[in-house]
């Protein structure tokens, strides 16, 4: 088959893609560009490599047992006890990551029609609560629960990638220094610390290396590919998606790591960020980052109560199905979160930032337990992980955990 042709057959990883380019990626993305430049690129490098790594482990993991995360790890833990303590800390800390993850989907729409259409709030006990987040996440709810929120998912994704086309032009455009450019990709530093450089390289890992993604791939790979003699397509399809993915996040980064040099301003609103794209767009750009981050957000919106969803059914063993009530009530869970939180009134920049910074943190967690589950023989048999996969796991896991530990010490004043 040649490159063309499997790049039709591309199928659930495209998924994957787009639930992580989403509003956390593009205000992750943009704030570390504005706040540090290019010198954190290196962690979206490194984010990139484990992205493709993890859900390689992932979707083989789908492919040959036929079967989620989340149902390998109940079926094949066999000590009632440690069993119910894996699926509990399995299924609070994808709750806990999902549900800030949520919120910062929502908020990201928000973001977009507070840009292009003003604030939708009314007084409430002294405090003033934005109703556009009820608004989205109510969309969000119909389209997830109708079954007719394909068509327009395609619609809304189609929106980002053409918002992605134009970050990768304008990286383009404003004419970038290449060779801070390539320092900052290959030579890891964490620069003085005024907007939280560690906090920043957690929230661009969170971004991209998105735990939820991990079981989401794995219960979705089967419906497109049913034979372990698929594997080749499906890491096919997960090297070229997630690649792409990448790309597009690090145009991000470029784009306002170039403009913020020569506008200097601070980044509070999609009007803040949009100025990344005034090169190419001009006054156009407030309203097409406006509409950019509407779209991401719902688009998202759908694929973090799956995700969480498909998690549920596999660990408390109901059907996962759109029809089924528990599948709709434990999504239903996840997207009340979300819109409880973009209606409180926090700023949502803010609110985005901490979901990615969870993400990250979460991460090491969910790792450690699909690298136990993929070197089980008798779950994936001569599919197992070899040594060269095992290593990069362990380095994944072993930098992830340096991170987080070093940025909670740094929140809590104790580094």
């Amino acid at each position: 088959m040649n490159f063309f042709k499997r790049l039709k057959s591309t199928g659930p990883a495209i998924l994957i893609t787009s639930a992580f380019i989403g509003p956390g990626t593009v205000t992750v993305c943009s704030l570390a560009g504005y706040s540090f430049g290019y010198a954190l690129l290196w962690g979206l490098v490194f984010s990139i490599v484990a992205t493709i790594v993890l859900q390689e482990m992932a979707a083989r993991l789908g492919l040959v047992t036929q079967q989620g995360l989340g149902e390998a790890l109940s079926t094949q833990i066999k000590k009632p006890v440690w069993r119910v303590i894996t699926l509990i800390i399995v299924f609070s800390a994808i709750i806990i990551g999902n549900g800030a993850y949520e919120a910062g989907n929502i908020s990201g729409a928000v973001l977009g029609m507070d840009t292009a259409v003003g604030e939708l709030t009314v007084p409430l006990g002294g405090k003033s609560i934005n109703l556009w987040g009820l608004i989205i996440g109510l969309i969000a709810m119909v389209l997830l629960f109708s079954g007719s929120y394909k068509l327009i998912e395609k619609t809304l994704i189609g929106l980002v990638l053409v918002m992605s086309f134009v970050f990768l032009v304008t990286a383009f455009m404003v004419g970038p220094d290449l060779v801070a450019m390539l320092k900052g990709m290959f030579i890891p530093s964490i620069p003085a610390d005024p907007g939280g450089g560690m906090l920043m390289v957690i929230g661009l890992i969170g971004t991209t290396v998105v735990p939820y993604n991990l079981f989401l791939h794995a219960s979705s790979v089967s419906e497109k590919w049913k034979s372990p003699d698929d594997l080749p397509a499906v890491r096919f399809d997960t090297f070229v998606a997630v690649i792409l993915g990448g790309i597009i996040s690090m145009a991000i980064v470029v784009t306002s790591a170039a403009t913020s040099l020569q506008s200097g301003a601070a980044v509070n609103n999609a009007a803040d960020l949009a100025i990344q794209l005034e090169p190419l767009l001009g006054n156009w750009a407030k309203y097409f980052m406006a509409g950019g981050l509407f779209a991401a957000g719902i688009s998202s919106s759908i694929t973090a109560p799956l995700a969480a969803a498909y998690v549920a059914a596999g660990i408390f063993g109901f059907k996962p199905d759109l029809k089924s009530s528990k599948f709709k009530w434990t999504g239903g869970i996840i997207l009340f979160i979300g819109i409880l939180f973009s209606m409180m009134g926090f700023k949502p920049i803010h609110v985005i930032k901490f979901a990615q910074i969870a993400n990250g943190v979460l991460l090491p967690l969910i790792a450690i337990f699909l690298l136990l589950m993929v070197n089980r023989s008798g779950l994936l048999g001569k599919h197992k992980n070899n040594l060269i996969q095992n290593i990069l796991g362990g380095i994944i896991i072993l930098v992830t955990l340096f991170l987080s530990g070093k940025s909670i010490l740094t929140v809590f004043g104790l580094l």
